[in-house]
């Protein structure tokens, strides 16, 4: 039977270390955790869809990887993997955000512009239909073997995902990959089928803390139960060697009762507008929260700032920019507990782990031999 679109894909459940070769059907396939955008690509008769993980289409987002896939799929081909976009050797995600943003409203040219300024990749790790054969039900072991087969026409900018079934590289995959902007590992049994909206595989992302200093808060989408706002995501900031007090990202995620809690932890903190704040009186050196934007349409990104006197320990797992001191949380980070013992200006970038680069060019040019 012939696939369309929607397909719910397939996911990973988290597992807190890197699993043995036994731990799935067949055995495991070890293969890189990409940090982009989940899309199946559909090719029909009629041109390409490019089906996100909302089930949109965003192949008018991406006018490149339509072109490239009406080139080399056959119709009747259906592709599972990750959009992503290598700057120097590394993913850049904060480039890949951008590309999704302008949508319709910011036009065509800016669709066309920045599809030239910021090409994406794709990076295919499953293919579940082709020319009209559904594999779903096929083991990934065959649909993999397929996937390289199909992969050997096609051009320089995309790629099948590599992949080991030895646990010792894997492990070493695992801390090396890392440099080059990759999220962790994902592990898929041999045997297994393709199980939409499943999560069926296993995935195991780096895990790090950090003590950072809490500049203000974002109100919940709801009111509390007295119609007060309530606090929805911490922002979180660090110092630079300069001084500077930066904004590195937010802490969110918490539960009704914990986020009515922290609006009383934090009245002690509260300041004024008009106060002297390092992100109401910015020096532009110094990254501070944003307000609306046509990046974010009608969204309130208003924020309550906070004297910089509380320190919190946060988990996050990887940071993005262009170097050391000038970097955020890739992810929304998850608070983890106060540091009353911590002097805020001792919250500085250099706690922060800076992985070894390793160049992703090297790493894709390794499929065959891993296949």
């Amino acid at each position: 039977m012939s696939l369309h679109p929607p397909i719910e894909p397939m996911l990973a459940k988290a597992t807190p270390k890197v699993p043995a070769i036994d731990a799935l059907d067949g055995g495991v396939s070890y293969e890189p955790k990409w940090d982009g955008f989940r899309v199946i690509i559909f090719r029909t008769e009629d041109g390409v869809i490019i089906q996100g993980r909302g089930g949109d289409d965003l192949a008018y987002v991406f006018p490149e990887a339509v072109a490239t896939a009406m080139e080399t799929l056959e119709p009747g081909t259906v592709i599972d993997g990750e959009l992503v976009i290598v700057l120097e050797g590394r993913l850049q995600f904060e480039q890949l955000s951008q590309r999704i943003r302008p949508r319709s409203e910011a036009g065509g040219w800016k669709i066309t512009e920045l599809s030239e300024q910021f090409p994406t990749t794709f990076i295919a790790f499953d293919l579940l239909q082709h020319k009209e054969e559904s594999l779903v039900a096929a083991p990934y072991s065959e649909r993999r073997r397929r996937l390289i087969e199909l992969s050997r026409q096609w051009s320089g900018t995309w790629f099948v995902t590599p992949a080991t079934r030895d646990h010792v590289e894997a492990t070493r995959w695992f801390s090396e990959f890392e440099g080059a902007g990759l999220d962790g590992l994902v592990c898929k049994g041999l045997n297994s089928i393709y199980s939409p909206g499943a999560r069926t595989m296993l995935k195991v992302k780096h895990a790090r803390t950090a003590d950072v200093v809490v500049g203000g808060w974002r109100a919940y989408s709801k009111p509390g139960p007295d119609g007060q706002p309530i606090v929805g995501s911490l922002l979180l900031g660090l110092y630079d060697d300069a001084g500077r007090f930066h904004q590195v990202g937010s802490a969110a995620s918490f539960t009704m009762a914990r986020r009515l809690e922290l609006l009383e932890e934090l009245k002690p903190y509260e300041v004024a507008a008009d106060a002297v704040h390092p992100w109401l009186q910015p020096d532009g050196h110094t990254r501070v929260p944003g307000g609306p934007s046509r990046w974010t349409g009608k969204k309130d990104l208003s924020w309550h700032p906070l004297a910089p006197e509380l320190v919190a320990e946060v988990a996050y797992d990887q940071m993005e920019g262009p170097t050391p001191q000038a970097q955020r949380f890739r992810h929304v980070a998850r608070f983890v507990r106060w540091r009353p013992d911590r002097v805020a200006t001792s919250c500085l970038y250099d706690q922060l782990e800076h992985p070894v680069r390793y160049d992703l060019e090297s790493l894709l040019s390794s499929v065959e031999r891993l296949a």
